[in-house]
Parts: C-alpha cells; sequence; structure tokens
C-alpha cells in the first residue's frame, strides 16, 4: 500500500494526527476545530506562555469559546507543546506562523524558515503539509519545498505532499469564523490536493479547490490587496474633500444608494492587521523578479502608509484653532485596536499617529477597554487609562481613532473640550468636533 493510501486510510478512520504550528489568530481556532471534529491534534508554539494557557485551558483568542476550548483540552483532543519533535508523530501539518515585513519593508521569511527546518528535521514519511501565513506567490513551491526536502531527505510527492490554504481570519466577525468561511486549496499534486480536501473538511464546512499553490497564494494577496486599494482610494478623497469643506460620509452613504457598480468602502486613519497593510509590499517582493512594475498598488500602499502623517496634520490643526500647540499638549487616543470590538493592534495606524504625536512634544494616553497595554513601533509603552470620564477631562484633545462600539457619542462630546473624530463616531462638526 502506498504512503497515500495510507494516510488516507487513516483520514477516512479518523485517525490521523493533526499538527498547527503557530498558535495565534489563525492557528488556535483551527487546532480547536479539528479538536472537536474528534480529531488528535498537536498545537506548537514557542512561546511557553502561550502552551501553559493552553493546556490549562485559558483562553487567549476572543473568537473561540472559552467552554469550547476547555472541552477540547480536557478530552485530550488538543495539547500544546514547544517541543517541535512531536512533529514525527503528525500526519498533517499546518504551518500558521506570522509573516512580517522587515524594517525596509520586506517581506520577512524568517519564521516561515524556522518552521520549515523543524518540519524537515522531524518529519516522518507520509505527511500532508499545509501553508496558511500569507506570502508572495510561488513561495511554497520555490522556498518551501526545497528547505524540507534537504533537511528531511524525503521526496515530495512519494514521501510528502505540500499545499497552500490561505487563512481567512477576520476578528471580532460574528457571522463569519474558521468553520464557516469557505476555504480556498492549492496543492503541488492531484494527491496532495485529494489528500488535503478530506483532511480539512473535517475543520471547514466548504472548500475551493484550485489548480496550484500560487494560484492560491495570489487569492489571498488579491482578497486583500482589493481592500486596499479601495480604502486608500476612499481615504485620499477624504482628504481632498475636507480641504473642499465636502462631507465624505454624505458622499458615500448618496454613492450606495446606486444598486449596482458601486461598493462602499469607509475611510480612516489608516489600515491596520496583519494582512492588508503588508499584502501589497509582498506581491512587489516578486514582481520585481518578473520585472513588472506594480504601479497602483504601490500608490495605494504608501497612500496608507502617509495616513498616520496627515492624521496628525488634523490633530495639530485642531489644537490651533484653540491656541494651543500639539507640543505640551494632553492628547487622548480613544482606541488602539485597529478595527472595532477586538483586542487586536497589530499594525494599528493609532499607534503610529500616537508616536509622531509624542516625538512632536504631544502628552499621548490612550484608552481602549480591549487592550490594555501597548508598546508602540518606536519603543513607547503605554497602559490604557482606566477612568475615561476623567482622562477626557484632563485631555486638551480626544481623538478618536477606534470606533468601538462602547465608545458613547454622547458622552464624549460631554466630557473632551476638543475632538478630532477620525472614524465618525459622532458624526457631527463644530468648533469643538473636527472630522477626518
Amino acid at each position: 500500500m502506498s504512503q497515500a493510501s495510507i494516510l488516507l486510510q487513516k483520514i477516512a478512520f479518523n485517525t490521523e494526527t493533526v499538527g498547527i504550528i503557530g498558535l495565534g489568530y489563525v492557528g488556535l481556532p483551527l487546532a480547536v476545530n479539528f479538536a472537536q471534529a474528534g480529531i488528535r491534534v498537536i498545537g506548537f508554539d514557542k512561546s511557553q506562555i502561550k502552551v501553559d494557557k493552553i493546556n490549562h485551558g485559558e483562553n487567549y483568542i476572543k473568537d473561540i469559546r472559552d467552554a469550547v476550548l476547555r472541552e477540547v483540552v480536557g478530552n485530550i483532543k488538543l495539547k500544546a507543546t514547544t517541543d517541535f519533535t512531536l512533529i514525527k508523530e503528525c500526519d498533517a501539518l499546518l504551518i500558521c506562523v506570522p509573516t512580517p515585513l522587515d524594517k525596509f519593508r520586506k517581506p520577512d521569511m524568517s519564521y516561515i524558515e524556522t518552521a520549515c527546518v523543524a518540519i524537515g528535521q522531524n518529519i516522518k514519511s507520509g505527511t500532508f503539509i499545509s501553508l496558511e501565513s500569507t506570502t508572495y506567490p510561488t513561495t511554497t513551491e520555490d522556498f518551501i519545498l526545497p528547505i524540507i526536502e534537504q533537511e528531511s531527505g524525503l521526496k515530495h510527492g512519494v514521501s510528502f505532499w505540500l499545499a497552500y490554504s490561505p487563512e481567512r481570519v477576520d476578528p471580532g466577525n460574528v457571522s463569519f469564523h474558521t468553520k464557516n468561511t469557505p476555504k480556498v486549496l492549492g496543492a503541488i499534486n492531484k494527491e496532495g490536493l485529494e489528500i488535503g480536501e478530506k483532511i480539512y473538511s473535517k475543520a471547514v464546512d466548504t472548500l475551493h479547490l484550485v489548480s496550484s499553490p500560487k494560484v492560491a497564494e495570489m487569492v489571498k494577496i488579491l482578497e486583500n490587496t482589493y481592500r486596499l486599494v479601495n480604502i486608500s482610494l476612499i481615504n485620499e478623497l477624504a482628504l481632498l474633500s475636507g480641504k473642499m469643506g465636502i462631507d465624505i460620509w454624505e458622499v458615500i452613504d448618496a454613492a450606495k444608494t446606486k444598486p449596482f457598480g458601486f461598493q462602499a468602502f469607509y475611510p480612516g486613519p489608516g489600515i491596520g492587521g496583519h494582512c492588508i497593510p503588508l499584502d501589497p509590499f509582498y506581491l512587489e517582493h516578486i514582481a520585481k523578479k518578473y520585472d513588472f512594475d506594480l504601479s497602483m498598488i504601490h500608490a495605494a500602499g504608501h497612500i496608507n502608509m502617509r495616513m498616520p502623517h496627515y492624521m496628525y496634520i488634523k490633530i495639530a490643526t485642531a489644537l490651533n484653532s484653540q491656541q494651543k500647540a500639539v507640543n505640551g499638549s494632553k492628547i487622548l487616543f480613544l482606541g488602539v485596536a485597529y478595527k472595532p470590538n477586538i483586542d487586536d493592534a497589530r499594525e494599528s495606524p493609532a499607534l503610529e499617529i500616537i508616536d509622531i504625536v509624542i516625538h512632536k512634544g504631544g502628552l499621548a494616553t490612550y484608552h481602549d477597554p480591549f487592550i490594555t497595554e501597548v508598546t508602540t513601533p518606536a519603543g513607547n509603552s503605554l497602559n490604557s487609562v482606566t477612568e475615561l470620564v476623567e482622562g477626557m477631562q484632563n485631555a486638551d484633545c480626544v481623538i478618536i481613532t477606534t470606533n468601538h462600539q462602547v465608545f458613547n457619542p454622547e458622552l464624549i462630546k460631554k466630557h473632551a473640550r476638543l475632538i478630532v473624530d477620525l472614524r465618525n463616531v459622532i458624526n457631527e462638526v463644530s468648533e469643538k468636533i473636527y472630522s477626518l
């Protein structure tokens, strides 16, 4: 019996072991879904803190219900570890590690490389491997495959199978989660695609199969670049509208009455999160190898990068209207999460604006009910102000950077002396309220 037939038989009888490498916003929900399906799951992470929390049934991802995590840990379907030699016990390995950019805005492949080296050194023959991390097209075949073959001495298509299935996590989304969000899957060969489909179908309701890993990789880039381009467009139009005395929110409300050919996107202080701000630079990286200039995507990415600076100018303009300078002013930011009602501050534009304000001499503080402490890209460490009303009363200017539902517009108007609303929370303009 071939290695593929043995693995497919295990999958059919639910006796396979699935390993998840990286237990963050992507990996842990996926691990829980497989464990709920009755499959033995080993979660791998370098963080001993995360591992200990999982093994004690302590949840740190809000999209997972606490009781569900405790259940799958309690019935020994999910175990977390920092011991990567246990990879040898896994029949399938799903790589869910970060893919950030380095200081030069180049793809930082070190997390993927480290995971692949660990896989290659510990993998057993007959294993399915899938990358979920956001990356540039050709990564699976040109970057991952050679590492695993070299480190393991095994041959792809004979002793292991490699695929790409991009994560589609949307933190805080109450309607769509890992299980009911359709999942794209592309493998290097048909055998790998068949194995991947049967494995993933236990944790995900709907799979869409594509012809290759690089098609699946481009799907992820397209999804996020589509949003980047449209959000950057509306941000640029919002800046122009402000100069022209036009309410961009009224413009959007009117435009979206058209029942075809238009989808509403909304302006803000910039784009955050683990994908949209980073994807264009991943695509630029691979496009250069093909001597291709992505002029539109390049422009969109740099519009987004400049937004925090434009937001600082709005803050300075608002303070100037009160005969005050940023230097020495107390400035309170409402929200540091990159989107509403979540505890995720990755790539949040609020943090960049805080850094600029501090650099210019402003006394920056913040309040976020979901995030108790943050460290900004410039290394400034702040703790969330606990007394919101007192914080607003003491501030020279209050900046609304995240539209959390718990932020009460009337309360903000009552206690803030000066407001810069970057999220249209108050939806009002006056002598003391400045909008985006």
